[in-house]
């Protein structure tokens, strides 16, 4: 599992857990919202089974029935998520999702970390946000946080830690402060850090020597699709793509969709079902198709960054390399509960157009390369020869 104080995935059942991806591990990590109507969010995570029918009506009976015995809406919503086995839906109170959906629009309050948590429950910083506070008190990607204003993280929900980091139960703003406890190596220490306000940057790009150019999307937050359109659009002309996505936790569906607008002409992008109802994703034409193209993914990417690399690679359009992604496959829709917190339910899985289901196998690269992997791409590139 992994995320950020931007975007997360979906807090698992425990209070306090606020947001892939932004707010889901994002935003920590993770992944990302769409309508109320259209289930555009895919979270980090391992396997899930989707939610019953009626698991929505269960979940949202439960919260009413608390409102009305004046106890805790929010809590009684998270024991009935956790009893229906969604082992990845999650419950967020009113202000929660508002600062989620904040999030999407590519602004949060926070410090500027990503997480993960590892399978023997430690939580590793995987990725420094440029100018972010965390940047300024020196941590780094693969730091151990141990502590967070004096609470033990260690075995902690990402999501529940975001919530610490973000400061979600005093509704803490920009300017207030956050301890740390960190560990790197044999030494350990703390920080005391300063939220601020920060803004994603989702999408970054760069030219290589050689004119190849390296466009890089942390999360798809809202119009991030369009800014891969655009740098596709402004490169060099003759020259190749690299689509880095390692680290990705995902995002709003929509925008990985458009992404992928800008390789495909038109087509199939991805297919998912919703209570057993199936549907499809497909790009809009008029995309580069032949510029040649490698997508850049480790065990970081996720969820709908996993969709577009399944359907890139699927559609013979990009060469994959790197190492085998997270493996988060299933599909979360939100709703409104009675006290007007937000329920985010399993619904569904995506597969790639070939059919192949992505929860829990992950995306298998065409060229395995753990280490160097952007001098690997740089290679492949070449080999790919000139579009014109």
């Amino acid at each position: 599992m992994s995320g950020r104080d931007l975007f997360c995935q979906p807090r698992r059942f425990g209070r306090g857990a606020a947001l892939t991806l932004v707010f889901a591990s994002v935003l920590a990590a993770g992944a990302a919202t769409g309508s109320f109507d259209t289930p555009g969010r895919k979270s980090a995570s391992p396997s899930t089974r989707s939610a019953p029918a009626g698991h929505q009506e269960d979940v949202a009976d439960a919260a009413a029935e608390a409102m009305a015995d004046g106890k805790s809406p929010v809590e009684a919503a998270e024991r009935a998520v956790s009893r229906s086995g969604d082992r990845w839906g999650a419950v967020y109170s009113p202000g929660e999702y508002e600062e989620f959906e904040e999030a999407l629009d590519g602004q949060y309050t926070g410090v500027g970390l990503w997480a993960r948590r590892e399978r023997d429950g430690r939580i590793e910083v995987t990725r420094v946000q440029p100018g972010s506070p965390a940047q300024a008190a020196g941590i780094r990607q693969g730091d151990r946080l141990r502590s967070i204003d004096g609470h033990r993280v260690d075995g902690r929900p990402v999501t529940e830690v975001v919530s610490l980091l973000r400061g979600d139960a005093t509704d803490a703003s920009a300017g207030t402060t956050v301890a740390l406890g960190l560990e790197r190596g044999t030494r350990a220490w703390s920080e005391t850090l300063r939220r601020a306000r920060l803004s994603t940057d989702s999408v970054t790009v760069r030219e290589l020597p050689g004119g190849v150019t390296v466009i890089k999307v942390a999360a798809f937050t809202k119009g991030s699709g369009d800014l891969v359109r655009t740098a596709v659009a402004d490169a060099p002309t003759g020259t190749g793509v690299v689509l880095d996505l390692r680290g990705n936790s995902g995002g709003l569906v929509t925008e990985a969709v458009t992404a992928a607008s800008a390789f495909l002409d038109g087509g199939l992008v991805a297919t998912y079902d919703v209570n057993g109802d199936q549907r499809a994703l497909h790009a809009d034409p008029g995309g580069d198709t032949t510029r040649p193209l490698v997508a850049l993914v480790d065990g970081g990417t996720m969820s709908a960054a996993e969709l577009l690399t399944g359907g890139l690679q699927d559609r013979g359009r990009a060469v994959v390399v790197g190492s085998r992604t997270f493996g988060k496959g299933s599909v979360q829709m939100p709703s409104r509960l009675p006290d007007g917190s937000v329920a985010e339910l399993t619904v569904g899985h995506y597969r790639t157009p070939s059919g192949r289901g992505v929860d829990g196998r992950g995306i298998t690269p065409d060229l395995e390369a753990e280490e160097s992997s952007l001098e690997r791409a740089e290679t492949v590139l070449s080999g790919l020869g000139d579009p014109s």
